[in-house]
């Protein structure tokens, strides 16, 4: 039995059981074992790659490293948007970011250190029907050094050309970092040599990373792009050039309904004085805005653009009369406000034993709240316990818009 055939008849099989069972004479287990596992993440994760038999997965940490398949097309949208037709990625990997921004290039260069993932983006890129790919197994700084040496030709090329980083979030130790400047490569460093040669470049960096400090530590950024999918925030992207008349946040909700939100840089949290509103009435809507929107820091140029009044400066729930379509938020009609004194609140709660409870700008946590509440989590009901303006603290009851 080949190698090929062994996946196949077991590529939807526990890896762990299989590692325990005889296998058929001229089958390499550890590396059948590697195919089914990534293959397993692929699914969700990758399913055009998965929905490939001749696709070769690396180890787990570089699957669950690598960008999704929902996040790495974003990214080709923004360099199909730019113009791009040169593609540089100086940190390669899996190469799915890679792969996607590909496609519509003239030339694509695919830079790794390490050489087995260079093996398998050799077999892969073929098969996904790449054929204007340029592999380097060296270092980001080693190859620079070598395409900066013909100045002549890389000042040419320059005006086509976008650079794309995802540096290592670990250190030497093996111990996650955040800071753009403890990443591998420090883009820091390379950042004016490689802006020397292109008009673009690309820099994803991790979710946690703090958007100012960042601006303060890059120069000359044109985008921010905030990149959520189904509510949750994946991943940052910076889009750095000298040459830019407009400064932008993105923030997106991939896989949902959500309007991508754009506002200028400038647009930040402390910019903009939303009015709080002076009574609240059963029929009006809270206004929730996604997960992008609230990292960016710019949910009061959200309110701003929308028209909302805001409960509180430091609550991020916003009101509304009338629902809003493709709003990026969550909607949800007001049914029923109670302040906490003990009397009212047990009114306010008397048929409800199942809620959605949200926290905003309360001193609880949820677990906390819900004990006190004796609510069980679910159902069609959904509960904001937060401040208002005047620094008293409610418990909205709501219903889903949707």
């Amino acid at each position: 039995m080949t190698n090929e055939e062994f996946i196949k008849q077991h590529r939807n099989e526990n890896p762990l059981s299989l590692a325990l069972k005889k296998v058929p004479e001229g089958v390499d287990l550890q590396w059948c074992l590697r195919q089914i596992e990534g293959y397993s993440i692929a699914k969700k994760k990758l399913p055009e790659w998965a929905g490939n038999e001749n696709i070769w997965f690396p180890p787990k940490l570089s699957m669950e490293q690598c960008s999704s398949e929902a996040t790495a097309k974003y990214k080709q949208t923004i360099a199909e948007r730019l113009g791009s037709k040169l593609l540089i990625d100086l940190t390669g990997g899996f190469g799915i970011d890679f792969s996607y921004m590909a496609k519509n290039m003239e030339a694509a260069y695919y830079v790794e250190q390490q050489e087995a993932l260079c093996n398998i983006a050799s077999h892969n890129f073929p098969m996904m029907g790449l054929l204007n790919t340029k592999i380097s197994n060296t270092t980001c700084e080693e190859f620079w050094k070598q395409y900066t040496e013909d100045a002549a030709t890389a000042k040419a090329n320059r005006e086509k050309c976008l650079i794309y980083l995802d540096p290592a979030r670990r250190n030497d130790r093996g111990e996650k970092v955040i800071s753009i400047n403890d990443c591998t490569p420090d883009v820091t460093y390379l950042q004016d040599s490689l802006q020397e040669y292109s008009a673009y470049i690309m820099l994803k960096v991790s979710p946690m990373l703090d958007i100012v400090q960042a601006r303060r530590m890059l120069g000359n950024i044109a985008e921010i792009h905030v990149v959520s999918v189904k509510g949750e925030c994946k991943e940052l992207v910076f889009v750095i050039s000298k040459e830019t008349d407009k400064q932008q946040y993105y923030c997106v909700n991939l896989e949902t309904r959500d309007k991508t939100f754009t506002t200028p840089l400038s647009a930040t949290l402390e910019q903009a004085d939303i009015a709080s509103p002076t009574e609240i009435t059963e029929g009006s809507f809270i206004f929730e805005p996604n997960a992008s929107i609230l990292k960016a820091g710019v949910q009061n140029a959200f309110a701003k653009q929308y028209n909302l009044k805001k409960l509180h400066p430091m609550s991020n729930l916003f009101l509304g009369n009338e629902p809003i379509e493709d709003v990026p938020a969550r909607q949800f009609v007001i049914e029923q406000m109670s302040d906490f004194q003990k009397t009212n609140l047990k009114s306010f709660m008397q048929d409800i034993r199942q809620a959605n409870l949200t926290i905003r700008n309360f001193p609880s946590t949820v677990d906390d709240l819900k004990k006190r509440l004796k609510i069980k989590d679910g159902g069609n009901i959904y509960l904001f316990a937060t401040t208002l303006s005047d620094d008293t603290h409610v418990l909205i009851r709501c219903r889903k818009y949707n």
